[in-house]
């Protein structure tokens, strides 16, 4: 089966058609700063406008509660600085993005104490955990909807009421989770809620935090008063409608969608068990993503078995980090309880759009072509 297929949806997923077509036609006519009174501005904040409500119907919110950000990242930070300071209290999980668990760092150095939870050995963090955590200067806790890796769903709607009940405020890293499962901030019950564009089919560069109506938030960029004076900076027009594109896309078709996907994943892991030994899936089988899977191969190494399987077409993901040329085991995977072999012999495999029947099977052929060549020149793993 030539060619090349993409696996790594969960890393950054390519444009959609309908949201090129709609991010060239935003570029070419809609040359106006959304903040100019004159007729070219005033088109640009009707496109940008119309693109916050369409984010907000995605999330269930109120267009007035979204605020356009760069992405995930930026959307993480803001939440998490624009709300916590020195004296406060935060709670958060092992598993967390770095764009959560490098801005707690840092407000640790500012004085802020910090809890880390970690979770139970398939994943999910426990709200008991988090209720056993609060202090009486607790004043913000930052869970994950879904892990990057495993595709592990977290219970937010729980912690979210153990986190009011104690005074606290609720923020939640959607950025895996949005467009992949209903998201009602609502139904949810918290205060932030992040979201990333380019998880969507949409560019990368734009992004959305959720702030519930009457939640103050200080700013991290200072300049103009765009954004409700929560983030300087001349909105990115045609970014912010290619988005709302995708979170309409997401809208209208991703309940049937994300039920097409889970029927391949489930057929992928199916065709591996049955092809290959010694493997072993890391994270709660059911309450996941959809599009995920997280596999653990008996005496490979997972860069080894990404490395091979791009080189007959398959782009999968290691979920390892490179620190100065060294590849670092996954830190989700290690909060878990695996060694630190063990989650090296992890690869995260997630699936999207443009993936179909023909392509699992040869990717599940694949793993399996790789699996064998591996462990026949592994000089640790047991042949017997």
């Amino acid at each position: 089966m030539p060619g090349r297929f993409y696996f790594d949806h969960n890393a950054t997923t390519p444009l959609a058609g309908e949201v090129l077509e709609a991010f060239v036609s935003a570029l070419r006519e809609t040359p106006g700063n959304a903040s100019s009174i004159h007729q070219f501005g005033q088109n640009a904040r009707q496109k940008l406008e119309q693109a916050r409500r369409q984010v907000a119907n995605l999330l269930h919110a109120q267009a007035k509660e979204i605020v356009l950000v760069s992405g995930g990242t930026e959307a993480n930070n803001l939440a998490l600085l624009g709300s916590v300071q020195p004296g406060d209290h935060v709670i958060t999980t092992a598993i967390e993005h770095p764009a959560v668990l490098n801005p707690c760092t840092r407000l640790q150095e500012l004085g802020v104490e910090v809890t880390i939870v970690r979770p139970r050995s398939d994943g999910l963090v426990e709200p008991e955990e988090i209720r056993r955590a609060l202090r009486k200067n607790t004043a913000f806790i930052s869970v994950m909807h879904a892990n990057n890796e495993t595709g592990v769903i977290q219970p937010v709607e729980e912690i979210s009421a153990i986190a009011h009940s104690a005074g606290a405020r609720m923020h939640v890293d959607g950025v895996q989770a949005a467009g992949k499962i209903t998201v009602d901030v609502q139904a949810l019950g918290v205060d932030l809620y992040s979201v990333s564009a380019h998880k969507l089919y949409a560019p990368k560069g734009i992004g959305a935090l959720y702030v519930r109506q009457g939640v103050s938030l200080r700013a991290q960029m200072f300049g103009g008063r765009q954004e409700r004076g929560r983030r300087a900076g001349t909105e990115n027009v045609p970014a912010a409608v290619a988005f709302g594109v995708a979170a309409q896309w997401a809208v209208e078709h991703g309940p049937q969608e994300s039920a097409r996907v889970a029927r391949l994943r489930d057929r992928l892991e199916e065709k591996i068990f049955a092809l290959v030994p010694g493997v072993e899936r890391n994270g709660q089988a059911r309450n996941r993503l959809p599009n995920t899977t997280n596999l653990r191969f008996q005496g490979i190494s997972g860069e080894a078995m990404v490395i091979a399987l791009d080189l007959r077409g398959f782009a999968v993901s290691s979920g390892s980090a490179c620190s100065s040329g060294s590849v670092e085991p996954s830190h989700v995977l290690l909060a878990m309880g695996l060694t630190a072999d063990e989650a090296r012999s992890s690869v995260r495999i997630s699936l999207g759009r443009d993936n179909q029947e023909p392509e699992v099977d040869a990717l599940a052929e694949a793993v399996a072509e790789c699996a064998a060549h591996l462990r026949r020149v592994s000089p640790v793993y047991c042949h017997a």
